[in-house]
């Protein structure tokens, strides 16, 4: 009787994820038991489930690695989580409000991101190539289903076909590289793969191992060459569903990179350093100049949450302690600017539907200006014009790049971040100068909550959260090191 106890105590720092096991379970079960109608209920009680396990992880602080070394419990990984759960939580509380015409009103819908939620803990934590690979599929099963909940929209049917397509072959791509990694190191626990790199050195299928597995990550947190599906995805599937992909998933994804790059292949840090500038660059110029010409709104955002990911990989790619943490940081603001444009595109609605593109945006500073007003702050963030919340994440990740002599990433970084105001400033313009062609109606209180609490964070981040924030990321940094 006292080992059962002490076998249950001992697997207490993946209890979040047990506990988002069972919920999820038991989710299926009221789902399938009570009135279909009543799917809301579920909403908010997957929405708990969050709550519950972020309370955990911030009550039970526990560290330690468990099942035979596949799954790793630190502070890095408490920090990302609850940015993932924070993110997941938004998303679901932002579909409620007319669910139905969105097409996640289905109770299938809170479930699965519950699922998908399960599965990027299991990334951030993943200590093996085979519980990485378990998380990551996890995750991605869930959110194709996502994409294509809306089965009578042929947009978002085609939105999840090309998802699932292009993610099966970036996972096959992850695949072939871990098998390379696993052949020439003759290990698959990460920790164990440092110990034999440092031992037997670098050679050249090691490299081409290492390669495959970052481009099948890289796939996941959109960054170029392998963005091509995010803006005919976020496009095409509802705009809840968007808002999912845009917060929660990216966060998971940087974090596999981070433990990746940072833990396992630390000794070939010149290698991969690499490819992480490539990726950087590539992503902020592509996502600055590809931006100009969008007509869409969602394929605007699609463009521009690339580019964030560029300069989140700006920081990254200095490979000390500092970059980790403005990744960190960066990552938590990004998070919250999400959550609070996804609130403003909902909460814009007309009498004949959501807004769509750019141009349905004309006015809506004369008959929304609070709603007008948060998306101009928002705009003005995600430039990263100071002293809202955006200036600080960009500079963060530029002074860690600066440290690290990368000055030519950092002067490129800065002329992207340049380009991009000219299309977060088209939609400043487009609200507050061009004559209303609609009128908007009135939007349900939730998002008026979320969009009031991004919005003040966001303006107010260098006297509210800023230092705490810092103190985190540090610690969470800190702990890889």
């Amino acid at each position: 009787m006292n080992s059962d106890v002490i076998d249950f105590a001992s697997v207490a720092p993946a209890y979040p994820e047990l506990l988002m096991a069972v919920g999820a379970l038991v989710l299926v079960i009221l789902g399938v038991a009570i009135n279909k109608e009543k799917s809301a209920l579920i909403s908010w009680l997957a929405v708990l489930l969050m709550a519950a396990a972020a309370l955990m992880l911030i009550s039970n602080p526990a560290d330690g690695v468990l099942f035979n070394g596949v799954f790793i419990a630190d502070a890095f990984g408490r920090y990302m989580k609850l940015l993932v759960l924070g993110g997941a939580a938004l998303s679901l509380i932002l579909a409620m409000p007319n669910s139905e015409a969105n097409g996640v009103h289905k109770f299938e819908y809170s479930i699965l991101a519950v699922l998908s939620t399960l599965g990027m803990m299991i990334m951030v934590s993943a200590n093996d190539l085979m519980s990485l690979y378990i998380g990551l599929e996890l995750q991605s099963l869930a959110l194709y289903v996502m994409a294509a909940i809306k089965r009578d929209d042929k947009r978002a049917s085609e939105a999840g076909l090309k998802y699932f397509v292009l993610g099966a072959l970036s996972s096959g791509m992850l695949l072939y590289g871990a098998s390379l990694v696993y052949g020439f190191t003759g290990h698959t626990n990460l920790q164990e793969i440092v110990g034999a790199i440092a031992m037997e050195g670098r050679s050249i299928g090691l490299i081409f191992g290492m390669v495959f597995l970052l481009a099948g990550v890289a796939f996941k947190i959109s960054a170029v060459p392998f963005h091509m599906w995010t803006p005919d995805v976020y496009e095409g599937a509802p705009t809840p569903v968007t808002a999912f992909f845009a917060m929660a998933p990216k966060v998971a994804a940087m974090s596999l990179m981070i433990r990746l790059v940072m833990d396992t292949f630390q000794p070939i840090s010149h290698d991969w350093q690499q490819v992480v500038i490539f990726l950087s660059i590539a992503s902020m110029v592509l996502a600055a100049f590809a931006a100009i010409g969008q007509k869409s709104i969602k394929r605007l955002i699609a463009y521009s949450s690339i580019g964030h990911v560029g300069f989140a990989l700006v920081g990254l790619s200095s490979g000390t302690e500092v970059g980790v943490e403005g990744v960190a940081i960066y990552m938590a603001i990004y998070v919250t600017m999400t959550a609070g444009l996804f609130a403003c595109i909902l909460s814009l609605r007309t009498e004949e539907g959501y807004v769509e593109n750019i141009e349905d945006l004309a006015g809506a500073a004369q008959t929304r200006p609070f709603v007008a007003a948060i998306m101009a702050i928002l705009m003005f963030s995600l430039i990263g014009m100071p002293p809202l919340a955006g200036f600080f994440a960009k500079w963060h990740v530029f002074l860690a790049a600066i440290e690290a002599n990368l000055y030519v990433l950092s002067v490129i970084g800065v002329l992207a971040s340049a380009v991009s105001a000219y299309y977060y400033l088209r939609v400043v313009k487009t609200m507050y100068f061009d004559e209303p062609k609609s009128t908007f109606i009135a939007v349900p209180n939730e998002l008026n909550i979320v969009l009031a609490i991004s919005a003040f964070l966001v303006v107010t981040y260098y006297f509210s959260v800023g230092s705490a924030l810092t103190n985190w990321a540090h610690i969470a940094a800190g702990s890889l090191f």
